[in-house]
Formats: C-alpha cells, sequence, structure tokens
C-alpha cells in the first residue's frame, strides 16, 4: 500500500505483460512492467498500514462494465459510424477515417465521466 486515508486506500500494482518473467526478457522490446496506483474506496480504510502487502480484486461485473465502456462500445460506434457513412458517400476511406473520428468525442466524453464510472468500478482489497 503507497497512502491509507479515510475512507480510501491508494495500492501500487506492478502491471506485467506475460512475457515479463522470460530469461531473455531483458533482451526484448515485448517485455514490459508498469507500476500504476489504485484507489480503493473502503470503510476500513483505518485497519491497513501503509506499506502493507494486499491482494486487489475486481468483481466479474466490474471487469465486464471495464471491458464495455474500453472495448465493446467503442467498436460499436466504430462500426455504426463506418457503416452509415459508407451507405450514405460510398467512399471507404472517408467512412474508415468517419469512423476513428467518432472516437474521439466517445473517449474525450469517457474522460469527462471518469469521476461518476470510477464510483460504478470499484475494487476490493483482500489482506494477504
Amino acid at each position: 500500500m503507497e497512502r491509507v486515508s479515510e475512507g480510501c486506500v491508494t495500492v501500487r500494482i506492478l502491471q506485467a505483460s506475460a512475457c515479463a518473467a522470460c530469461k531473455v526478457a531483458g533482451h526484448c522490446s515485448a517485455a514490459e512492467m508498469k507500476e500504476k496506483l489504485i484507489d480503493v474506496h473502503c470503510a476500513d480504510g483505518a485497519a491497513c498500514q501503509q506499506g502493507q502487502t494486499v491482494t486487489v480484486t475486481a468483481s466479474r461485473d466490474v471487469a465486464f462494465r471495464a471491458l464495455l465502456f474500453g472495448f465493446g462500445l467503442p467498436l460499436v460506434v466504430l462500426v455504426v459510424v463506418l457503416i452509415l457513412v459508407l451507405c450514405v458517400t460510398g467512399d471507404e476511406a472517408m467512412a474508415a477515417l468517419s469512423g476513428l473520428g467518432a472516437l474521439v468525442p466517445y473517449y474525450l466524453l469517457l474522460w469527462l465521466m471518469r469521476d461518476s464510472i470510477s464510483r460504478s468500478v470499484s475494487f476490493q482489497i483482500e489482506r494477504v
């Protein structure tokens, strides 16, 4: 744990690619490890101590919702705009660019709604 405050615990996690444990990972650009900070909102944050090792979990519903917001809905937006523009103009290049361009407002809206989304997409802490 990185920080503990009332009602919120900040946990540092190490995100590793699948091949990070490979023997030649130091010589390969595909092996990647990143540190990320996750805020976990919990009522018993006071029971946690800084530096304590914990496991962060998410429910299946939370994982599904994150995949839907990050990949499912953008795919639907892309395909719908692609088909509509292709049917109206008949120009494949314009349809492709319009489909990709439609993702810009989607991800901007997602970024603007990040606070309300973070309340519905939450993690839990299991002490080790």
